[in-house]
C-alpha cells in the first residue's frame, strides 16, 4: 500500500527554478505530490505552477498567498493544508536544487522502516556542501554546532530545510503557536518533535549552491535563529513549548 505523500516547497522569485523542480519530483516519483506556497512572487512563479497543474492534474497543488510572510509561515501553512487533505507524509523541501529529488525515495523508505522523521543532512561525515563560499561554510558549521549544545538535541544539521515527516508527528504540534520565520522554524520543528520523543534519523545528503535566483539569508533571519535557540531551550526549561 502506497503511503499519500506530498512536497511542499516554499516560493519567491523561483521563476528559474520551479518548473524543472516539479517535473523532477512528479515524473520520477509517481506517488508523491506537490504543493507550492508562493508569497505573491512579483516574477510570476505561480502562473508556472499554473501550467504544472494543467500538465499534472491532481499531482501539483498551489498556495498563492498575498505577502511575503516568510519560510515559516509558508510551511505552517503547507502543513495545514497537507494535513487537511489527509497525507501520511509530509515532505519539506527548497525550490532551488539544493536538495535533490532523488533523494526522495530514500527518505520515504526510512519512513516506511519506522523513522518518524527524516533529516536530509549535509554534517554526518564533514561537510557535504558543493559551491558555497567559504564564509557561508563556516556560518552555517558552526551554526549546527552552536544549536545542538544549546538544545542538546542529537542532530547534525538542526536547520536543515529537507525533512520528511510522517503526518502524526506534526499534527502533534500545536503550529499555531510557532513562533519564527526564518531558518529557526527548522530547529523549532526539530526540537518540539524531538522532545514528544518521536525518531529522527539523518539521511546523508549532498547539498547543492543555487545556480539561478538569490539566496534568501540576510542578517534578521540569522539573528533569529541566534536568539531563538536560546527561546526554545529557555522556554523548554520552564515548561512553556
Amino acid at each position: 500500500m502506497n503511503n499519500k505523500t506530498i512536497v511542499i516547497i516554499p516560493t519567491y522569485n523561483e521563476v528559474e527554478n520551479i518548473s524543472r523542480i516539479i517535473d523532477l519530483i512528479i515524473l520520477e516519483n509517481q506517488h508523491i505530490d506537490v504543493l507550492v506556497v508562493d508569497d505573491n512572487s512579483p516574477d510570476d512563479t505561480a502562473s508556472l505552477v499554473v501550467q504544472k497543474q494543467n500538465s499534472y492534474p491532481d499531482r501539483v497543488f498551489l498556495i498563492k498567498r498575498l505577502h511575503k510572510k516568510g519560510l515559516g509561515t509558508a510551511y505552517i501553512d503547507g502543513f495545514k493544508w497537507s494535513l487537511k487533505n489527509k497525507y501520511d507524509f509530509i515532505i519539506s523541501m527548497d525550490a532551488d536544487f539544493s536538495h535533490n529529488p532523488n533523494e526522495l525515495p530514500k527518505m520515504l523508505d526510512n519512513l516506511h522502516a519506522g523513522v518518524d522523521v527524516m533529516i536530509g543532512s549535509r554534517y554526518i561525515n564533514g561537510v557535504s556542501v558543493v559551491n558555497w563560499p567559504i564564509g557561508r561554510i563556516l556560518l552555517s558549521y558552526f551554526a549546527q554546532i552552536y544549536v545542538r549544545l544549546i538544545t542538546n538535541m542529537p542532530i547534525k544539521d538542526p536547520t536543515s530545510g529537507f525533512v520528511a515527516y510522517k503526518a502524526k508527528c506534526i499534527d502533534s504540534l500545536d503550529l499555531d503557536k510557532f513562533r519564527f520565520i526564518g531558518y529557526a522554524f527548522q530547529i523549532e520543528m526539530k526540537y518540539k518533535i524531538w522532545k514528544k520523543k518521536y525518531k529522527l534519523k539523518e539521511h546523508q545528503i549532498i547539498f547543492m549552491n543555487r545556480e539561478f535566483g538569490e539566496s534568501k539569508l540576510d542578517k534578521k533571519i540569522i539573528l533569529e535563529a541566534v536568539f531563538g535557540v536560546l527561546k526554545l531551550r529557555f522556554d523548554s526549561i520552564f515548561k512553556r513549548l
